[in-house]
């Protein structure tokens, strides 16, 4: 065994998953896991913790998995993690645990997210389940969203012997985990729906189909619903567009609209009541994780499909593992190139795209290179439909509906990150409705700040 490699991991091969949606990581096996962790040198002063958003005693479960007593690092594991099936599966883990992992240095960082993959799906396996050893405080507490802000803020919550209600404006309780990501990366049945089944097991009760600032506004669920707190971690389903010429053509989605089609209501079946188009030929407008679900999952609806993306490689703010992925299954990156304007014929249906070519100037407010247009490069790219993934804002329907609710210029409510408290006595918030669009980790840290946060409210602290 060479100890400064990654024990690989299995994945389905490249052709085959391109044209199927099983999940691509196939994960590791009880020998595999313990022979990785057996590369744990169990640091001191353990870096991985401190890269950690929910701060997971990573050496801690690391070394119960050396020596194969699983059920205790998911004991560890679920201290601090309410979604650890997840966050093994979709965590930026190269630029958090594992970018800080003191292994890195001379060699490949520990495998920490599919470490703890492995622990929480042993764990659904053999049907263990978080506990909650708090006695009932006698206090309500509704949490606006099932997303994982929403899901890491009640669990904790519930931990701490509160009565937690979630309200959930969709069908399915689970947010972004169902309708956001593919279930190539993120299988529904198998992951997501056991890991809200724990936090149910915790004593949580989940409300679906209820539209916070619709059907109750956050005033009512504390004046007339009895509640004495209020979480909110809506999220942030609001897409972003260019504003260029031809965006509102017949075949030009947002990448929200069309994962949540082929996500949540399963539209690539033929007999769907909202079908999506089976394209002949995409363009998926941006460089994020996003981006490469729309595109990997357009690929596997039959399309060829092109990455349009302004800058260069080195700037695509994807995971490194996805681009990989993506480019493995055969995505197209059409990179330093930006449209311009969407074409369509007399029916109003996409034809193609205008685009132009770019280069990179000075650095922006960013600290990236901004892309410069280069004069006399301009081309069309023939197509049949267009997914833009620029990124997505708060919907403002809760901030406009609720009385000293704070927000700022981009719509996201105003909250201390430190314990996710508002500008409204009782309300916290955090996650996307609050950041703007970031990752599944960032918003479960949220959450979990938030529900230290309330504790102390609550208990007069």
């Amino acid at each position: 065994m060479d100890v400064l490699k990654k024990v690989p991991v299995r994945e389905q091969d490249a052709k085959e998953r391109a044209a199927n949606f099983a999940e691509v990581c196939l994960g590791y096996n009880e020998e595999e896991a313990r022979e990785e962790a057996s590369r744990c040198i169990n640091c001191k002063n353990a870096q991985c913790i401190k890269g950690c958003p929910v701060a997971i005693n990573i050496p801690g479960f690391i070394e119960k998995v050396k020596e194969g007593k699983m059920d205790e690092a998911y004991g560890i594991i679920s201290q601090s993690s309410a979604l650890p099936a997840v966050c093994g599966r979709v965590c930026p883990q190269e630029s958090q645990c594992e970018g800080k992992c003191i292994r890195g240095i001379k060699g490949e960082p520990i495998a920490i997210g599919k470490l703890e993959r492995f622990v929480a799906d042993w764990a659904m396996e053999n049907g263990l389940k978080p506990i909650v050893t708090a006695a009932p405080k006698g206090k309500k507490v509704a949490v606006i969203g099932s997303g994982p802000a929403g899901l890491t803020c009640a669990g904790d919550l519930a931990k701490a012997g509160y009565d937690v209600t979630i309200f959930e404006a969709l069908h399915e309780p689970g947010g972004v985990l169902v309708y956001g990501i593919p279930e190539f990366r993120l299988p529904k049945g198998d992951v997501v729906a056991k890991e809200i089944e724990n936090v149910k097991a915790l004593g949580v009760k989940i409300e679906t189909n209820v539209v916070v600032g619709k059907s109750v506004t956050i005033d009512q669920l504390i004046s007339e619903e009895g509640f004495d707190a209020v979480f909110i971690g809506s999220g942030a389903g609001l897409p972003k567009f260019m504003g260029i010429p031809g965006e509102n053509a017949n075949g030009v989605f947002s990448a929200n609209e069309y994962l949540t089609r082929s996500n949540l209501m399963k539209a690539f079946h033929e007999d769907s009541n909202t079908p999506i188009v089976h394209s002949r030929k995409v363009a998926v407008v941006g460089g994020g994780n996003v981006a490469m679900d729309a595109a990997r999952t357009a690929l596997r609806l039959g399309a060829e499909v092109h990455i349009v993306y302004r800058r260069s490689e080195e700037e695509l703010p994807a995971r490194v593992e996805e681009v990989h992925h993506a480019k493995e299954e055969g995505i197209i990156f059409d990179l330093l190139t930006n449209p311009t304007e969407i074409l369509q014929d007399e029916k109003g249906q996409v034809t193609g795209m205008k685009c132009i070519r770019m280069e990179l100037g000075a650095p922006d407010e960013s600290g990236r290179r901004r892309p410069v247009e280069i004069p006399g490069s301009e081309f069309i790219m023939e197509l049949d439909t267009v997914i833009m993934s620029l990124g997505t804002s708060p919907n403002p329907l809760i901030s406009s509906t609720t009385e000293g609710l704070e927000t700022n210029k981009w719509k996201c409510i105003v909250a201390d990150e430190a314990d996710g408290k508002t500008t409204k006595e009782g309300v916290y918030a955090g996650g996307d409705a609050v950041t703007g669009a970031a990752t599944v980790i960032l918003a479960m840290g949220a959450g979990k700040a938030a529900a230290a946060g309330i504790d102390e409210y609550l208990s007069g602290k």
